[in-house]
């Protein structure tokens, strides 16, 4: 089975994979701190509670080893009745170490609390900026970009963003200022064990690496598989009648076995890899272990060190050890991050419509005069589909746009709400260039019913009031009453107060219809746009929404796109377009006098098609 374009965040919008890498790292990276400039104080704070925090967990273990040496000390003296173990020195220094445990546990939790919040906060900033720039962004943005794409900058990419940069700030913070801790503390212990142990650390860096490297592109293959899996099964489940018409289960079995086959080899190779990362640290650690403990005891026996150092030289010997392995994790989650904040920058960065302050006329006062002066308008400059289209229509009249698929019907709605601006002409209401409106509020002015319905997750009610939110119950009864859809209603369980599944799936398309026009009614504004609008119902249904529509228009201009030329008949004026011009126009009677175009587009209708 052919794949279609992906278009949901399951197939094309997954967003990035792990292990991505950033176009420009420095550049998002600096471009994410300006962003977080205002939480600088609290950055601070968590960069003295983490340094803090991990201070006084490095000088722990010498202080354990002080007990140590004070114990082995007490019992050599007693084996040679010499002394007895100062039991009351030895509590003094675990309680000591207790209270230190006890503070760099309590400066962790500060530091998680502060920065869970501040990567919290960066989100919610991000996410109501994402919000509220798609609503400045122009038409052409989403009509060239899949819906997934736009998705995955508000879901996956913010959330990387958030758990990324909440892991790798402390761990990097934390894994630094421990290498480095230990290392002094090393160093006050005895610079030759120290030695020993960093030489070590060369051997380390280099397994790692290589594991990281050939580990990474599999990682990458498993995501890329793993969104290709979750498209084909969303995909197969959503048009599962179609498949079986075809009899293509067959068809569709083969190619998931083939992707499921891909994703099983880069998951387990990229599972195997990751998991060598452990066994090879603890393999250089006990490596480390064997060696300190070697010198150490060649070093007690001179009288060089205590023993209780030993013992401390070891803890900090895996201490120096897992920092190593956090700060290649770091890494990557660093590389995450940036990727996803420069993928967030990019769209914030995108072009916006152009946003008048004042518009000349408020959108209550707009009677619907609606004049096309010489429009010429290409979505691409160069292609030209919309050569010379003049018409006037005045205040209440109902005007019909027929003509074949890709005259440019609905281009002309798009230009009339301004989604899009003309290149050459004008579009005028009420004598005002649209151009001359604030785009938000010339759009108060126009209602509309488009062939695909849209409804959210909601009860009914809820759905039919968004048209005019204002609106009492009462109100919503009689929009649904002129729209024929009270009965329907009233049959449902919990009639209006029936909650609406996503995408309304649990009531027919018909009926999803009938509810977009009565949100039209409700919201009552001057100028209605009807593309298609009755293009899902039945006959009988489509009467009945004909006389609705006929109350609703009375006193408004209305632009009604058609191709069952039947609903518009009744139309004062019918603009007959072809290739963006507009070829013949008048009322329904008048054209088909003409005999011309719009004739045999109304007549072929109606022609008996024999075998």
């Amino acid at each position: 089975m052919s794949q279609r374009p992906m278009r949901g965040p399951m197939r094309g919008g997954h967003g990035m994979m792990p292990g991505e890498k950033a176009k420009d790292f420095k550049g998002s990276t600096l471009r994410l701190l300006s962003y977080m400039g205002k939480f600088k104080f609290a950055l601070i704070g968590v960069l003295l509670f983490a340094v803090g925090s991990t201070l006084f967990h490095v000088v722990g273990p010498k202080i354990l080893g002080q007990a140590t040496t004070e114990l082995f000390s007490g019992l050599v003296a007693k084996v040679q009745g010499t002394g007895s173990i100062n039991f009351g020195k030895i509590g003094t220094i675990l309680l000591l170490l207790l209270g230190l445990y006890l503070l760099s546990a309590l400066f962790s939790f500060i530091q998680g609390w502060i920065m869970t919040g501040v990567t919290q906060r960066l989100c919610y900033r991000l996410r109501r900026d994402i919000s509220e720039k798609i609503h400045r962004m122009p038409m052409k943005y989403f009509e060239s970009k899949t819906v997934g794409e736009v998705l995955s900058r508000i879901t996956n990419d913010i959330d990387t963003l958030g758990q990324s940069l909440n892991q790798s700030v402390t761990q990097l913070i934390t894994s630094v200022t421990t290498i480095i801790g230990v290392i002094i503390m090393m160093l006050s212990i005895n610079t030759i064990m120290t030695g020993v142990t960093i030489v070590i650390l060369p051997v380390s860096m280099v397994l790692v690496m290589i594991v990281v490297k050939h580990s990474q592109k599999y990682f990458r293959a498993q995501q890329a598989f793993l969104g290709t899996i979750n498209g084909q099964v969303e995909e197969t489940y959503s048009g599962h009648n179609v498949v079986r018409a075809f009899n293509r289960e067959q068809a569709v079995l083969d190619e998931f076995r083939e992707t499921n086959k891909k994703l099983y080899q880069s998951a387990w190779k990229s599972q195997f890899f990751s998991g060598l990362m452990q066994p090879i640290m603890q393999f250089i650690g006990n490596l480390g272990y064997v060696a300190v403990t070697v010198l150490g005891a060649i070093l007690a026996a001179a009288g060089t060190i205590q023993v209780g150092d030993i013992q401390s030289f070891i803890q900090y010997v895996r201490n120096f050890t897992q920092p190593i392995t956090q700060m290649a994790q770091v890494s990557n989650m660093l590389q995450s991050m940036a990727a996803a904040a420069e993928r967030v920058f990019e769209f914030l960065a995108e072009e916006e419509e152009d946003q008048l302050a004042e518009s000349p006329v408020p959108a209550s006062s707009i009677q619907g005069q609606v004049t096309f002066d010489h429009v010429r308008f290409g979505y691409d400059p160069n292609k030209i589909i919309i050569g010379d289209f003049s018409a006037t229509v005045e205040p209440g009249q109902t005007v019909a746009i027929v003509g074949p698929t890709g005259a440019g019907k609905t281009t002309m709605v798009k230009l009339l709400m301004r989604f899009y601006d003309v290149q050459s002409g004008a579009i005028r209401i009420d004598g005002h260039d649209v151009r001359d409106f604030n785009r938000s509020q010339l759009r108060e002015a126009f209602g509309m019913v488009l062939q695909d319905t849209w409804l959210f997750k909601g009860t009914i009610m809820e759905n039919i009031r968004y048209g005019r939110l204002d609106a009492t119950d009462e109100e919503v009864i009689a929009a649904a009453k002129a729209a024929h859809v009270h009965h329907f209603i009233q049959t449902l369980p919990g009639g209006y107060q029936m909650e609406l599944s996503e995408d309304a799936s649990n009531i027919s398309q018909g009926q999803r219809q009938l509810l977009t026009i009565a949100r039209a009614i409700l919201a009552d504004n001057k100028i209605m746009i009807l593309d298609e609008a009755t293009s899902s119902v039945d006959t009988r249904t489509e009467q009945l929404i004909q006389k609705a529509m006929n109350n609703l228009m009375k006193g408004r201009t209305s632009f009604v796109i058609a191709h069952r030329l039947s609903t518009i008949k009744d139309a004062d004026l019918i603009l007959v377009m072809k290739d963006g011009d507009i070829i013949e126009q008048g009322n329904h009677q008048t054209l088909l006098e003409k005999n011309g175009f719009y004739a045999t587009l109304y007549n072929s209708q109606f022609e008996d098609v024999s075998a």
